[in-house]
């Protein structure tokens, strides 16, 4: 029925950013590992008590490789954001957790760090990249350096052993992410509240940490055409 004159009628419109939301995208790519045609899944992704993310998965049918990988869905932040957790009980490895590309990760008690676009953007749980951190090492000693000594071996299966007791829960330590563009996340289980095993730092970026992210050349002022001389 149509509306009488006068009436009040409540349309509303849809919204494009909440479709997105709600939509997973699709579309052709190749497989990064054997170049045959695959498809890639793109979702956005609200994070609680963070920001919006967009995970993308691929999965190749031909040789079965599959990736997932997290871009942030906002901007370089204001400032740099230094992560830590103490891990005193199993049920923190359920944490979820977003590493950005630009994130370095560091576990001081097994002197090791994670450098800065190793592993790329994930989203996941504390377990999850723990694991992604493990099975990177298991294929790459070189990762934990002095990879030439005839000790190798010995110093990756002990390092091994200990993050697997820290996966586990039988192990305390110090997980520490340092991400100077400020989009990297570690769930607070007590949210809103603080969390007394979480602390989060924030810092104002060094000159080399701008060079890395490509700030240092940007320009954001000037951008006003120059006034007419009048001739």
């Amino acid at each position: 029925t149509l509306p009488l004159q006068g009436e009040e009628v409540d349309v509303k419109l849809p919204d494009a950013a909440e479709d997105l939301r709600d939509e997973v995208l699709q579309f052709n790519t190749n497989c990064p590992e054997c170049n045959a045609p695959a498809s890639t899944n793109m979702k956005l992704v609200q994070i609680p008590h963070f920001k919006e993310v967009i995970i993308m998965a691929t999965n190749c049918d031909s040789c079965g490789h599959r990736t997932n990988e997290v871009k942030s869905g906002g901007a370089i932040e204001p400032r740099g954001t230094r992560i830590t957790l103490r891990i005193t009980d199993p049920s923190d490895m359920t944490r979820d957790i977003l590493k950005s590309e630009t994130c370095s990760v560091e576990i001081p008690e097994l002197e090791f760090e994670l450098g800065m676009g190793a592993l790329g953007g994930k989203f996941t749980t504390l377990e999850g990249l723990l694991k992604d951190i493990r099975d990177l090492v298991e294929k790459n000693p070189f990762t934990l350096g002095d990879s030439s000594t005839p000790s190798r071996t010995g110093k990756l299966q002990e390092f091994l052993g200990k993050l697997q007791e820290i996966i586990d829960g039988k192990a305390q330590a110090h997980f520490i992410m340092d991400d100077p563009a400020g989009n990297s996340y570690l769930q607070n289980v007590y949210a809103p509240e603080e969390d007394p095993e979480l602390s989060v730092q924030r810092y104002e970026r060094t000159f080399e940490q701008n060079e890395e992210l490509g700030l240092n050349d940007m320009k954001t002022e000037g951008y006003e055409p120059e006034p007419a001389s009048g001739r």
